[in-house]
């Protein structure tokens, strides 16, 4: 509940499924297909994604260097100044709501983000 209610109050012009492509090629260019099967999406529907926020300059496509019949989606300038936008605003929400709790309920949720991320990395 607390992950949709921080994407809701940091909402960019970018709508959601978008920004999910965003943060799965921020780190590597993917395919189109590895991103459609990702999403758990059709192929068209990747493909229209993709072309949407090409359109928007958020993405390119660049020749794939191992398998010259596919293509790699990449992020443009554009595309990681709006990841760093909304990694901002989620930051400055997630601060506001911190800012003010009493020493014990931050004592705590430090502990449960260990837990969690313990968790994660399993």
């Amino acid at each position: 509940m607390i992950a949709r209610r921080v994407r809701f109050e940091s909402s960019s012009k970018v709508p959601p499924h978008q920004m999910s492509v965003l943060f799965k090629i921020r780190r590597e260019p993917r395919t189109p297909g590895a991103l459609a099967e990702a999403e758990r999406i059709s192929a068209p529907a990747m493909t229209r994604t993709v072309n949407a926020m090409a359109e928007a300059g958020l993405v390119r496509r660049m020749k794939h260097p191992e398998d010259s019949r596919s293509v790699l989606v990449v992020l443009t300038d554009e595309g990681r100044r709006t990841i760093e936008e909304v990694l901002d605003s989620r930051d400055t929400w997630m601060a506001r709501h911190l800012d003010g709790l009493a020493e014990e309920d931050l004592d705590l949720l430090e502990r449960a983000t260990k837990v969690l991320t313990r968790i994660g990395q399993q």
